[in-house]
């Protein structure tokens, strides 16, 4: 028997995107299992409509009303596996909010995930992203996941080969695997944990209130409280986290604008390249807490992009526009979104 789909027309995504943009979809179609996935692709009025697959909308902006069909994947479901020697394996479905898994994990004592507490968003766009905080990202302790083809109508696992993980970046980012709809994602978590304070910032704050040996749950609550003081939260201030990623530049670059800036923030990369500090480079071209119309920077972080009050997608894209043409005027270096432009 065919899944019923509830599906909705001219629906309002305001309450599905972290910037909380008022944009329209055409059609709009809650996903809670992988059958009412697979009946949808295979409806010929649904297959052939443009296509938003959509989570938490927490690396989205939406410039505009989308003209097609956005897939909310709403997928439920957690358990903890049998894993091996080393790790546990813990298995997450693409729709369940994320930061509620972490301290799901924490709750099962499996540490691992701590250091990428309160990333909002759900775990499906974890591996999409490869989102990443206080020196920890979703590859370092990535197993693997389960995908939906809609060219083949099949489900297929992937690896971490197979994901192709880059820095804020992944194969779902491109075309090889853009057309892929995620179903559940496998993180292989150790059995003898070690707290990873390599971020500076981090360290500090544990150090700071007397705790040598810190427990998975004392790192996570100390990364919760960081993020709680610098960044907005979604629910009060419309955002999507830090706006443009961390520039990554030729050492010699580097030198050169050390030169003319010795403040520069800039971080050493394995194969000798330095990453800049976005959110420097913007806050030392005046633009922290500044308004642009009804979008503004956040005054805590540069790196914020906030939604005011009122703002369409366009107010941000023109935001976003102005600072880097001014980091570009002033460094000669260029700054790239994190966030998908629909």
């Amino acid at each position: 028997m065919r899944p019923i789909l509830p599906l909705r027309h001219d629906f309002s995504l305001q309450s599905l995107n972290t910037f909380g943009i008022d944009a329209r979809a055409r059609t709009y179609l809650r996903v809670d299992s992988a059958d009412q996935l697979r009946a949808a692709l295979a409806a010929p009025e649904l297959a052939a409509m443009r296509r938003l697959v959509l989570g938490g909308g927490s690396n989205l902006l939406l410039t505009g009303d989308f003209d097609g069909l956005v897939l909310h994947i709403a997928l439920q479901g957690r358990e903890l596996l049998a894993g091996d020697e080393h790790h546990h394996h813990v298995r997450v479905a693409a729709g369940e909010n994320w930061h509620g898994f972490v301290q799901w994990t924490l709750e099962q004592g499996v540490g691992g995930l701590e250091n990428l507490s309160l990333i909002p968003g759900t775990a499906g766009a974890a591996p999409i992203q490869n989102i990443g905080a206080y020196g920890a990202e979703t590859r370092d302790s990535f197993h693997s996941l389960t995908a939906y083809d809609p060219a083949s109508g099949e489900s297929l696992t992937m690896d971490a080969a197979a994901c192709r993980f880059g820095y804020r970046d992944s194969v779902f980012k491109h075309e090889a695997g853009r057309g892929l709809v995620i179903l559940d994602v496998t993180f292989a978590l150790p059995r003898q944990w070690r707290p990873n304070l390599r971020y500076a910032e981090l360290a500090q704050a544990v150090a700071a209130q007397g705790i040598a040996e810190p427990t998975a749950r004392q790192v996570a609550d100390t990364v919760i409280a960081v993020r709680s003081r610098k960044l907005p939260d979604p629910a009060v201030i419309g955002n999507a986290g830090s706006f443009f990623k961390n520039p990554v530049v030729p050492g010699a670059q580097c030198l050169a604008l050390l030169e003319r800036f010795p403040a520069l923030v800039h971080h050493r990369q394995a194969d000798g390249a330095e990453k800049l500090a976005a959110g420097w480079l913007i806050d030392q071209c005046g633009w922290k807490g500044r308004n642009l119309g009804a979008a503004g920077v956040y005054e805590k972080q540069a790196l914020v992009l906030v939604n005011r009050g009122g703002a369409t997608g366009e107010d941000v894209r023109r935001l976003a526009a102005a600072i880097q043409a001014d980091v570009m005027a002033r460094f000669g270096v260029q700054l790239e979104p994190e966030p998908v432009f629909v």
